[in-house]
């Protein structure tokens, strides 16, 4: 059974409180664990990683939809590919450092398995699964939007054509040094809406003077398009 103490700090991270700890826990038990305490009725973690599978799939490709409106089918199947392959799983499972409350069985645990990259992507999977059986959709839509929206953003920059990909604070920086600005700070104006959509706006300050202002669904990105204004106001852009 899963410690209190751990329970409360992984719900922290994902942003969601179990009603039933029973889905958490099986979601955490990997199939070596459960081969070993079959008897007493625990089950694997591999059924939910089967519907994780799919629920991860779906929201990523919505949150890509919506955030890339000039991204070609191709170039949306490509970005969603990126971000729900073996290694986009898994890094995200080791930034939550899901292998730590995995339950493993004694010959498992002796192989140092924990941060194994293909059972990291199906514990992960199999998280998201029980998030959306004891919350609902909206539940998992959260947690994976909490985890997947700065990735999923950077990879649409990147390939959606929109201008993003340059990097306009590196050329904000040049320009304002050229005019004798030492100190460039990007300041946090205001941030609004819920946990999994949230909306920042952050302006570019130097000298005293404020450049420009920019909204985005990260701080990252609020940073590039504030940069990008700032150029445009000073006419290098």
């Amino acid at each position: 059974m899963i410690e209190s103490g751990e329970r409360s700090e992984l719900e922290a991270k994902i942003g969601y409180v179990f009603r039933d700890a029973a889905l958490l826990e099986n979601a955490l038990t990997h199939s070596s664990y459960a081969n070993e305490h079959g008897a007493d009725g625990t089950e694997s973690n591999e059924r939910l990683e089967f519907l994780g599978d799919a629920v991860t799939g779906l929201e990523v490709a919505l949150l890509i939809y919506e955030n890339g409106p000039n991204m070609s089918e191709g170039q949306m199947t490509a970005a969603r590919a990126s971000l729900v392959r073996a290694e986009g799983l898994s890094g995200v499972a080791r930034s939550l450092d899901l292998g730590k409350y995995l339950f493993l069985g004694v010959g498992a645990e002796k192989t140092g398995i924990r941060e194994n990259e293909s059972m990291l992507e199906d514990a992960f999977e199999a998280l998201v699964a029980a998030v959306f059986l004891d919350g609902g959709a909206d539940a998992a839509r959260g947690m994976i939007r909490k985890l997947f929206t700065e990735a999923a953003l950077e990879k649409i920059e990147g390939v959606s054509g929109d201008g993003l990909d340059t990097d306009y604070k590196s050329r904000l920086q040049e320009e304002l040094q050229k005019g004798g600005a030492a100190n460039i700070r990007y300041v946090l104006k205001g941030k609004s809406g819920p946990d999994h959509d949230k909306t920042f706006r952050v302006a570019v300050v130097a000298c005293g003077r404020e450049y420009g202002e920019g909204i985005g669904k990260t701080k990252k990105h609020a940073e590039k398009m504030a940069a990008k204004i700032a150029l445009e106001e000073i006419k290098c852009i």
